[in-house]
């Protein structure tokens, strides 16, 4: 039987972007549904993605510190890994994130319909027991799946995914990791750490092809010092299940080779989860591999129906979805709202040493025409990163030649993610590294690595450009190790 409902605004999705779409629309009227079939409503990131992964992640740093312990004259000579303690405590902490959402969700004052989705027309869509909602707005936040590129055999292999790296209650004895992305990476890692033996395989020449050559090549020494073997420059051309082993084929310096191990993770990146939600119908455009195109405001080809989120975004990141799902809200209602500035992106990797960049590269700002000014500093000649024997990597900022405006930054080291911030509210705020320099660097932290590009970047901008710091403040001199 044929059931109709008018909303004012239908959202797809109930993942973050979708979730926060439905809450800023509330602001303007409570004619609000959404849309979600997912078997457990909680969404990508907190189900199988950011949450559990860097659950994980944590877990087999810390191991990874107790069984190198020696460095600090400790010792510690069991530290292993118990998997199914591991993933119980993993279950509980997501299970935890996962009601709350479910919660907010279930109990909001929009309307919840557990059901699939499927435009009919411009203003209408089907659930999937025939019911039709017709909407004044809509908004697709359905997200992405797990890409399997046309690779004979890879399909059929039963090969991994994140998912299934996300469940380990045991330790796998042996893992070949297709891609080197940022999600490649952190679960090699993740393998590596907890006792499997790991060969990552990369098309490119280098690893982590979306940061700068420099940032990447850290990582890459330090995935070879734990262990890990890194085969780059490697076009995989089969994949085969033989018993109880998978088998990769690929072509590396002109020559075939074969290497088999118990499980094989396909890390081979994300595509939009579009194809059944009969955009056609809608008037809705998008690129060929279902990326849907939208405007600064996340509005579509079609005006009422804006998107957010992995199906429509290049940067697969939880906070930007967030974002554009309250941006296509309010512009949706015609409220005012900026559209986000792409230019302070933040992003972060978390391998160990964590991978961190905000704002623009220095190829970016060529590109552009832009003069700037950089400079950096390594880990290796910091107190404080030295006395926690953490010495992978450097702090890299950019600024604008002529004001010393902070144009953007990288760092690869412990803590990147965290120690990023303080370069990404500048960004935001417009500061220059002479307002940076007036900031109090506390002695001895991390944080305080940061002032000495900064300190270097003041000395190239020319006088009669400089603003120097309104006080002298003394910075701690570097490789002291002070009580």
């Amino acid at each position: 039987m044929l059931i109709l409902m008018d909303y004012d605004f239908i959202v797809i999705g109930g993942g973050s972007g979708g979730y926060a779409a439905a809450r800023s629309a509330l602001a303007h009227t409570e004619k609000v549904a959404i849309i979600d079939g997912a078997e457990e409503l909680g969404g990508l990131c907190i189900l199988d993605g950011c949450m559990p992964s860097k659950t994980l992640i944590h877990v087999a740093d810390v191991l990874h510190q107790a069984q190198n312990a020696a460095a600090l004259g400790l010792d510690i000579p069991q530290a292993r890994v118990d998997m199914a303690a591991v993933a119980a405590r993993k279950q509980r902490i997501i299970g935890e994130f996962a009601n709350y959402r479910r919660k907010g969700l279930e109990e909001s004052k929009f309307t919840l319909h557990r059901s699939s989705a499927r435009f009919t027309s411009p203003n209408m869509v089907e659930l999937a027991d025939g019911t039709r909602l017709r909407g004044k707005k809509f908004l697709i936040a359905s997200g992405s799946k797990v890409n399997v590129p046309d690779i004979p055999g890879l399909a059929e292999a039963a090969a991994w995914t994140s998912d299934e790296v996300m469940a380990l209650d045991a330790i796998p004895e042996s893992v070949i990791v297709l891609g080197a992305g940022p999600v490649g990476c952190e679960l090699a890692q993740l393998l590596c750490r907890i006792g499997s033996r790991v060969t990552l395989i990369q098309r490119g020449p280098r690893i982590l092809t979306g940061v700068p050559e420099r940032v990447s090549r850290v990582v890459e020494q330090a995935f070879a010092d734990e262990g890990m073997e890194l085969i780059t420059g490697a076009e995989v051309q089969a994949v085969r299940r033989i018993g109880n082993e998978v088998e990769v084929t690929y072509r590396s310096r002109g020559a075939t080779v074969r290497r088999r191990a118990a499980h094989c993770l396909n890390a081979l990146g994300r595509i939009p989860n579009t194809a059944s939600l009969g955009l056609e119908a809608a008037g809705v455009r998008t690129e060929p591999n279902g990326q849907i195109i939208t405007s600064a405001y996340q509005q579509t080809s079609n005006p009422n129906i804006y998107a957010a989120g992995d199906c429509c975004s290049p940067h697969d990141l939880v906070h930007i979805a967030v974002r554009q799902g309250e941006i296509a809200a309010r512009h949706a209602f015609a409220a005012a709202v900026e559209p986000i500035h792409y230019d302070h992106l933040l992003q972060v990797i978390f391998t160990d040493p964590q991978v961190a960049t905000a704002g623009l590269s220095e190829d970016e700002l060529t590109s552009r025409g832009r003069p700037f000014v950089s400079a950096s500093y390594p880990f290796s000649d910091h107190g404080k990163s030295i006395l926690m024997e953490a010495r992978y990597g450097f702090v890299h900022i950019i600024a604008d030649a002529r004001s010393g405006e902070i144009l953007g930054a990288q760092i690869v080291g412990r803590h990147a993610g965290e120690l990023i911030h303080c370069l990404a509210v500048a960004l935001t705020m417009k500061a220059s590294v002479f307002d940076l320099l007036n900031v109090h660097w506390y002695h001895p932290t991390l944080a305080e690595i940061i002032s000495y590009p900064l300190e270097e970047i003041a000395g190239k901008i020319p006088p009669s450009f400089a603003s120097p710091p309104a006080s002298p403040a003394p910075h701690s001199p570097k490789r002291t190790l002070s009580p």
